[in-house]
């Protein structure tokens, strides 16, 4: 049961319908996530548009920003974000054999690109949350920074690290919330590890 009422968008405040009314077209239907934050008036009219700016197409390769979403979902055991980064990377061409090994944190088969971006992925989310400025002041390894500066240029390196930030903060948003699923159930191989 979620932690907040789930509105209907008829329960929208005002300012955030015409953004809602974009959403429904795009999904044919409000999502759980959108459901709660309609409780914040005039959240949503800027929440949508920016996560659509991240997770958007940009310079960054949209295969390793749905690649990082996943492996943040699974990384944070939320199954509703889980559902939703699988669903969408699955559009996007990725594989069910990729998917799960992202899901299962085996980056054998990716490029370097990927495994340096999927690396990055489990630092950010579970690493620098423990880790004290004076252990390191950036929060990851140097070794991992000078990698990712080596295959990402800096408008890359923004978009991939704000990407990841913002999966983090959505999938521990949707984990306490609590939410029904929306989308459909993980495959088992990706749902035995959330």
């Amino acid at each position: 049961m979620s932690l907040v009422p789930l509105l209907a968008g008829s329960e929208f405040d005002e300012a955030d319908r015409d953004v809602l009314a974009a959403g429904e077209k795009a999904y044919g239907k409000v999502l759980n996530t959108w459901a709660a934050i309609g409780n914040s008036p005039g959240l949503f009219a800027v929440y949508l548009p920016f996560l659509r700016q991240i997770n958007g197409s940009g310079l960054l390769e949209t295969r390793i920003k749905e690649l990082t979403a996943l492996r943040v979902a699974v990384l944070n055991h939320c199954r509703y974000t889980t559902s939703h980064r699988y669903a969408a990377a699955s559009a996007n061409g990725a594989t069910e054999e990729d998917l799960t090994a992202v899901a299962q944190g085996d980056y054998r088969e990716f490029t370097d690109r990927e495994r340096i971006a999927l690396q990055l992925a489990d630092e950010m989310t579970t690493e620098l949350p423990m880790c004290t400025r004076d252990q390191s002041p950036a929060g990851i390894p140097a070794q991992l920074r000078d990698s990712a500066k080596e295959v990402f240029d800096p408008r890359e390196l923004v978009e991939l690290t704000m990407s990841i930030s913002v999966w983090n903060a959505l999938s521990r948003f949707h984990r306490v919330m609590e939410f029904d699923l929306d989308m459909p159930e993980p495959p088992p191989a990706v749902d035995s590890v959330i």
